[in-house]
């Protein structure tokens, strides 16, 4: 079972979609048969490199909306991450461009490490402040992980992965991806929004059953079994 998922640093739902499917997975008798893919999106592909302002200022004005609407919604979202146990400090957000991550993750995923360093750059854009645009923290984030931060440094002064970037992103256009978290399963069933873990659960074991019919074994016993003709009233 292949699942791809689409997500960004930068989106509080993406954070609290990841953990609550990470749940399920964990629970998922053939987890060991399924292969995860991440995609990159942006939010806001205009995003700065620094953010203005405080972020209540920011938010509303990237959404056309008040101040007090922004803190609102900033309430919404840290009550949802604390339902899966996760800390999310709006006081020290920093919202800014994220296309940098996203092509230090396609680095790391060359090294097996794409679903590590996600999960590293997430709970430093939500819980610790960190600016995710930053190329010294990016790296610092890296060696954390245990990814070269010489090697980490060199991928992004040099550009690298930026096509494989855009073109993820252009890729999750094409399929009519509006809003993350969005899961792609086998490329025939999709998932949109950061749902509950026991839907992740149940989707999970539908698709598998769906795509995994039940098999009959070869060179069985066919006297041994009832069929209509052969049994039935």
């Amino acid at each position: 079972m292949k699942i791809e998922i689409w997500s960004d640093f930068a989106c509080p739902f993406c954070y609290i979609g990841k953990t609550r499917f990470e749940q399920a997975l964990a629970a998922f008798k053939h987890k060991n048969k399924v292969d995860i893919v991440y995609k990159a999106y942006q939010l806001n592909p205009n995003a700065p490199k620094v953010m203005m302002g405080s972020a209540d200022e920011a938010f509303a004005k990237s959404h056309n909306m008040t101040k007090e609407q922004a803190k609102e919604r900033f309430k919404m979202f840290t009550q949802n991450a604390k339902t899966v146990g996760l800390e999310y400090r709006y006081d020290l957000i920093q919202m800014t461009n994220t296309f940098d991550a996203h092509r230090l993750a396609k680095w790391a995923n060359t090294l097996g490490k794409e679903d590590v360093i996600t999960s590293r750059l997430m709970k430093a854009y939500f819980t610790e402040g960190q600016n995710l645009a930053d190329t010294k923290a990016l790296i610092n984030l890296a060696a954390e992980v245990g990814l070269d931060p010489k090697e980490a440094e060199k991928v992004l002064k040099n550009n690298e992965y930026s096509d494989q970037v855009t073109a993820q992103q252009q890729e999750a256009r094409q399929l009519g991806v509006q809003g993350v978290p969005f899961f792609v399963i086998n490329r025939k069933y999709g998932i949109s929004g950061a749902q509950q873990t026991d839907y992740f659960t149940r989707a999970l074991e539908q698709i598998w059953q769906e795509e995994n019919p039940l098999q009959t074994l070869e060179n069985q016993d066919k006297d041994a079994s009832c069929d209509h003709d052969e049994c039935g009233f």
